[in-house]
């Protein structure tokens, strides 16, 4: 299946899709350290981008018409600092919001399916009739705002069209989703809001894959199995914060369950293999694993501990905020995440490189969406497209 991604940063959202078998024809993306940051992969011989073509590019700027009718997917994250809940949260009224440009490659391309994702503050209250417009204009891409028209005039016409008759039209059905990585094997509670939209003539038949992975299977192989305690050779710790009916809760939910999910992945699970960043003499066998010193804690500002998933990791919108990128040692001390170990939180491989300072790499984790999130929203989406194939080769 061929893509195209617009906003493609440093490549999670790429891999994952990749990794589900979509081939990128194009990445694009207008900074300069993430476009090199894949190129140097590429050179590298990253075996799933060694055929990536990455441009620099304003989207504003790119003509699609190339690839009318031969991209089955489109996909991207626009930036998200219009909408984080750590960004000054303007929406329309921030020159960034690449929503319209997102819209502009669906209409001129047309593929068969799109896949955007962006942050939890893209559902905020405040935000719910702009985010209203984006689904709209999604589904009705070839409505398009005239010059001088404000979005909130926009929207108008779009409700209108939307319900009318509109045959003839290209029309996408769009569903979106808040999913948490941490539900799918990420080692990180993260939510980010996923929008598929399936052009309307495939008559697709899709959902959201449902999660694999629960905070109660990890909750219930501590405090009730201790099953995880022993696969991590760790003493089982004396007191338990549960309850006897959140014990009794747990007990049912996972025993009277035939096929009880995974659990939550751990900040343990992912970098405990990883030998101490600060020992110098450590082994050298993994890339970016450089300690960084300055780690502290105060009020508001606590790392994640190894034994639950991390918190997000964030780029921050002045640089990285240490909290959410520090791990809380099992004697208590904290130190910052290394830039492997928070590729590895985000599920990226170990192989992929990065090639920045550790602020700009840690940016650049910190803006991606996990890959292993976006694999298996991925491989729903590819075997959906199989099938709408092959039922049209049976016709």
């Amino acid at each position: 299946m061929k893509s195209i991604e617009l906003f493609s940063g440093t490549g999670g959202l790429a891999l994952g899709l990749e990794q589900a078998g979509f081939h990128h024809k194009a990445l694009y993306e207008w900074d300069a350290d993430s476009c090199e940051n894949i190129r140097r992969n590429i050179e590298a011989g990253y075996s799933s981008a060694r055929n990536w073509k990455v441009f620099q590019a304003d989207v504003r700027a790119v003509n699609y018409s190339g690839y009318t009718g031969k991209i089955d997917l489109i996909a991207g994250g626009p930036p998200c600092q219009p909408f984080s809940l750590g960004g000054k949260h303007q929406a329309y009224n921030d020159k960034r919001d690449m929503f319209p440009e997102a819209v502009r490659a669906v209409r001129e391309i047309q593929p068969q399916v799109f896949v955007f994702e962006n942050v939890k503050g893209l559902l905020r209250k405040s935000f719910s009739s702009y985010f209203n417009y984006i689904l709209l204009q999604l589904q009705h891409p070839e409505i398009i705002k005239q010059k001088n028209m404000t979005w909130e005039e926009h929207l108008v016409m779009l409700e209108k069209h939307h319900t009318s008759c509109h045959d003839g039209a290209l029309t996408y059905n769009v569903v979106f989703r808040l999913l948490n990585a941490a539900d799918y094997g990420v080692p990180q509670v993260q939510q980010r809001v996923i929008i598929v939209g399936f052009r309307s003539d495939f008559n697709a038949n899709w959902s959201f894959p449902a999660a694999t992975h629960s905070q109660e299977a990890l909750l219930y192989l501590k405090w009730v199995s201790g099953v995880y305690w022993a696969e991590n050779a760790i003493k089982h710790p004396c007191e338990c914060p549960l309850s006897s009916n959140q014990i009794k809760l747990l007990r049912k939910a996972i025993e009277d369950t035939d096929t009880p999910p995974l659990r939550w992945r751990t900040v343990r699970d992912a970098i405990g293999d990883m030998p101490d960043p600060a020992n110098r003499s450590a082994d050298t066998q993994y890339n970016n694993h450089d300690f960084r010193d300055g780690a502290r804690v105060y009020a508001g500002h606590s790392g994640s501990q190894l034994d639950a998933p991390s918190k997000t990791i964030k780029a921050g919108a002045h640089g990285v905020p240490g909290g959410e990128n520090m791990a809380v040692l099992d004697d208590g001390r904290v130190r910052y995440y290394t830039v492997r170990e928070s590729a590895r939180i985000q599920t990226f491989p170990d192989d992929y490189l990065f090639s920045a300072s550790w602020t700009e790499s840690m940016r650049q984790i910190g803006n991606a969406v996990p890959v292993k999130l976006t694999k298996a929203v991925g491989d729903s989406v590819m075997t959906q497209m199989k099938g709408l194939k092959t039922n049209a080769n049976q016709r």
